[in-house]
């Protein structure tokens, strides 16, 4: 009787263990804070290659749960293209290991000079509250295989979860890399 008790404890114990001793994967596994960054592909912002810029997303994942993510281009050319606010807001690590980065930012696009307003200026056109999905491949390298966002007029409150109009599923693949720091300039003559 002893002898079965015994056992009986030892299997419990090691069940109990098992999932301690699972393998970790993705943001499980890597060290994913910090600094990430994408580069676009060089844009003619004209459309008659007249001027080619280079914009990048920068990609900051904290340790308190927050994110942001800018892009270099959205203050080129405000008040004639309009502008974006940085995308703001939070991320949880799922247990398939799979990164999620919740969002909220918002789109300005150039007015139309009126009495009230004689100068032109930019005026919110729609919010937006995106869910993007991330493999996180190693401590350097986060893949975004999913996003979705939902649209909001002005009037509507982008942090209602259900509010707003649900946009298409997004699937294309986007690789980030991580932006290390390095004091190789400072070492040159």
């Amino acid at each position: 009787m002893f002898k079965k008790i015994c056992f009986q404890l030892l299997f419990i114990a090691v069940i109990a263990c098992v999932p301690a001793f699972a393998a970790k994967v993705g943001c499980q596994k890597f060290n994913f804070l910090g600094s990430f960054t994408r580069v676009d592909a060089p844009s003619d912002v004209f459309g008659d290659s007249t001027v080619i810029h280079q914009y990048v997303y920068q990609l900051t994942l904290h340790s308190d749960g927050s994110v942001r993510q800018a892009w270099t281009g959205a203050p080129d050319y405000q008040n004639n293209f309009g502008t974006a606010t940085d995308l703001i807001g939070s991320w949880t690590c799922r247990g398939d290991g799979k990164l999620v980065i919740n969002t909220i930012y918002a789109n300005y696009v150039p007015t139309t000079p009126s009495p009230n307003a004689p100068n032109q200026d930019i005026e919110l056109y729609r919010s937006y509250r995106s869910t993007a999905l991330y493999d996180v491949t190693s401590d350097n390298t986060l893949v975004r295989i999913q996003s979705r966002a939902r649209s909001y007029l002005p009037t509507e409150d982008p942090t209602n979860a259900t509010g707003g109009t649900l946009l298409a599923l997004n699937n294309t693949s986007i690789t980030y890399n991580r932006f290390v720091a390095t004091d190789a300039d400072l070492l040159l003559p």
